[in-house]
């Protein structure tokens, strides 16, 4: 892994707060990273309540030109965390990673990196992840991964498998960049989620989903995701679609298949937690948007 004196590559950011059981395996996956480019690695702490933070400070003392650590005095919030991250990075590829996840592949930077310079076509590359519990028993495990493409209009309609956080890397052009300044941007629940749909929408361009398997996402009682209550990850997810129907322009076949997700997936939910009226609000809004 080459840092000094060279062009940064790839930034790769890390968001942590709480993550004092894991955080040092995720590090540990970014520094044992094997490529023939420069690389960086920016985490941002969040005033985590644990050793979170004293186990990175630790790592900095031992890498100082490796580790850029983006801390406060008080809690930010996880959009503001990425914000501040994302806007520090300087790479000409983004690679994501939260601190409780980690990468298994010294070689997956630059397979992605490899796959990206090659592929103008594409704006982002992901690749299989394997899902563990919080014992380290394996949860999940694709053992026939094939290559995968995703579109816009894919990612809309939440068809998008093998895209987690962990897995992605994007680039980090100044039109994406933009992302990262916009106040939609600090109201959505799943930035993932909203990275991958701005990516691909300014560009015009696809993901690509390398055959591999080259990381472990964790499932554990204090995942942001995983510790919530299925009604409450439902209002979350719904507060997203607003924004998601808000944010981009459709055609009348993207609002047809807007339209129809939220028919499947959202309309029962917010008519019984909220009200038809509003149920009838939200359908009329992805029409006339």
């Amino acid at each position: 892994m080459k840092t000094e004196n060279q062009h940064i590559m790839v930034s790769v950011c890390c968001l942590t707060y709480n993550h004092e059981k894991y955080i040092a395996q995720a590090v540990e996956g970014f520094l044992m990273q094997k490529t023939d480019f420069a690389i960086e690695i920016i985490i941002g702490e969040d005033c985590s309540g644990d050793r979170t933070r004293d186990i990175l400070e630790d790592y900095v003392s031992r890498y100082p030109n490796r580790i850029m650590l983006i801390t406060s005095p008080y809690n930010v919030g996880a959009s503001n965390n990425g914000v501040r991250v994302f806007k520090a990075a300087r790479g000409k590829y983004i690679a994501v990673c939260d601190g409780d996840d980690y990468w298994t592949d010294p070689l997956k930077l630059q397979k992605q990196v490899d796959f990206l310079e090659k592929n103008e076509n594409f704006v982002m590359c992901g690749h299989y992840s394997r899902k563990i519990l919080e014992n380290n028993e394996i949860h999940y495990n694709n053992f026939n991964p094939k290559p995968l493409v995703y579109s816009f209009n894919d990612v809309m309609k939440e068809k998008n498998t093998n895209t987690a956080t962990l897995t992605i890397m994007f680039r980090n052009s100044v039109e994406i960049g933009h992302m990262f300044t916009s106040d939609w941007f600090l109201q959505c629940y799943a930035p993932d989620k909203f990275i991958k749909l701005y990516t691909t929408y300014i560009s015009g361009k696809r993901i690509y989903v390398l055959p591999e398997t080259m990381s472990c996402y964790r499932k554990h009682s204090g995942g942001v995701w995983s510790s919530l209550k299925p009604h409450t990850l439902k209002q979350k997810e719904l507060s997203d679609l607003y924004l998601i129907i808000k944010v981009f322009s459709y055609s009348w076949w993207q609002k047809l298949n807007l339209f129809l997700l939220y028919l499947k997936k959202y309309f029962l939910f917010e008519v019984k937690v909220r009200s038809l009226q509003s149920a009838l609000n939200t359908i009329r809004m992805i029409c006339v948007r």
